[in-house]
């Protein structure tokens, strides 16, 4: 039998991918959420900021949606607030430096056969193995 988990996480990530290639297909735009949410109280017409403003409004309304449907989560933080708060500025530093997040590069970069997309989701995915082993070696 397939677990609740797996039929969700292929059907979460089938919705992420058609969410993608709509936004593509239909505003010619990436769905880099980093981008998105940047530039929506950028330097921009009110029609983008509102495109954007949207987009970021309908992710928090779709897990609403879902815990609403299937329970909350029960997610317990095994670290302090301290070492959360600076992980959460690293993170930005980061997808600035790197012109992008994860979703950016590794969802609609990867499926665009994007070099620089690929360098930068192999730098994501090798500091989240090296974070984890560090963290799990010292505790933290």
């Amino acid at each position: 039998m397939i677990e609740a988990n797996l039929i969700g996480a292929v059907l979460g990530g089938a919705l992420i991918g058609i969410a993608a290639t709509l936004l593509l297909l239909l505003n010619g735009r990436i769905a880099g959420i980093s981008g998105i949410v940047g530039d929506i109280f950028g330097d921009n017409s009110f029609a983008e900021r509102i495109w954007r403003a949207v987009f970021v409004v309908g992710i928090v309304c779709g897990a609403a949606l879902y815990s609403l449907i299937s329970g909350p989560l029960s997610v317990q933080l095994q670290t302090n607030k301290p070492l959360l708060i600076v992980a959460g500025l690293l993170v930005g530093i980061g997808t600035r430096l790197g012109s992008g997040c994860t979703s950016g590069h590794g969802v609609c970069g990867l499926a665009r056969r994007s070099p620089r997309s690929l360098a930068a989701t192999v730098t994501f995915m090798l500091f989240g193995v090296l974070t984890v082993f560090l963290m799990r070696r010292l505790g933290l």
